[in-house]
Order: C-alpha cells, then sequence, then structure tokens
C-alpha cells in the first residue's frame, strides 16, 4: 500500500503521514506496533503519571490518547472500505475524549495491553485489504479521508508523541 496522496486526507495529518519512512506499509505498521510497546514498557513507573506543565498530558494520558485515536481512526478506515459514502464522521475531539477518561487509577501495562489489542486488529484489517479498497474516502466535517491515509496516520501519529515524550518527559 503507498503513501497516500494530499487530496486524501486533512492537510493537519501531513505532520504525522511525513514521519512516515518510505517502504512496504505492513513491514512499518508491525514495525511501530512493536517501537511503541517497547517505548512505554520501558518507561520509569515513577513517570507515568508525571506532566511537563500545568495542564499537559501525563505518559498514561498520551497513551490513552494514541489507543483512542486507533480506535476512531480504524473506524474511518471501515466506513472508507465499506463504501459508506453516507455517514459523515465527526471531528475527534482530543482534549473532551482526554477530560472523560481517568487513567490515574489505571496501571500502564493495562493501557498497553488494551492499546496492543487494537493494533493487532488494525494489522489484520490493513493485511487484507486490498490496494483499490485502501483508496475508497470517506466523508468526515472536514475532508474526506481514505483508508491508507488512516494507516498511515496510525504509524506516525505515535512516533510524533514519542518525540514529545523523548523530549519533554
Amino acid at each position: 500500500m503507498q503513501k497516500p496522496e494530499a487530496k486524501e486526507y486533512n492537510p493537519y495529518f501531513s505532520r504525522y503521514i511525513s514521519l512516515v519512512p518510505e517502504g512496504n506499509f505492513l513491514q512499518l505498521l508491525k514495525a511501530n506496533s512493536a517501537d511503541i510497546l517497547n517505548f512505554f514498557s520501558n518507561i520509569p513507573e515513577e513517570k507515568h503519571n508525571y506532566r511537563y506543565s500545568e495542564g499537559k498530558w501525563s505518559i498514561k494520558d498520551i497513551l490513552m490518547h494514541i489507543t483512542d485515536t486507533e480506535r476512531v481512526m480504524m473506524y474511518r478506515a471501515l466506513v472508507a472500505t465499506r463504501g459508506d459514502n453516507k455517514t459523515v464522521l465527526p471531528n475527534m475531539e482530543e482534549d473532551l475524549y482526554a477530560s472523560n477518561v481517568n487513567v490515574n487509577n489505571r496501571q500502564l501495562e493495562s493501557i498497553l495491553t488494551e492499546f496492543r489489542t487494537l493494533r493487532d486488529s488494525t494489522e489484520i484489517f490493513f493485511e487484507n485489504l486490498d490496494d483499490n479498497a485502501s483508496k475508497i474516502m470517506a466523508k468526515t466535517e472536514s475532508y474526506p479521508i481514505s483508508a491508507r491515509a488512516v494507516g498511515y496516520i496510525l504509524i506516525g501519529h505515535p512516533m510524533h508523541h514519542m518525540k514529545t515524550i523523548k523530549d519533554r518527559y
């Protein structure tokens, strides 16, 4: 599956798609999965609830955000590949989602298990997606999006957040 063209997603997402190197998509996705699990598994427990500034997310909040985004974006990919051109998908209000989930009492490992379960499903979905279906567009409130754009966003988005953690946490 090739990288999406710019017309296949909201320009906002180019910040994530541009982080994804060239290569075989499925290999990149699986390597990304391993990188995410390894990265978060190696963060010391005393940093799991750390926030570098007032109002910023903790490490656990970021991982939950990555997990929530995986769930929302995969629904977008499903809508696109099934040819549903009637459903208008709402934008994801990330701060609303983050403010309505309490990860303080969860272990990071629990959130990682939830992410891993979702990512396994994501990998199976894309393993069985043909090239033509990957280009079908879904409607959103702002810009149409293709399934292959979703796939590349789901690789680049966690990369973006892991870099932020390395730089600020």
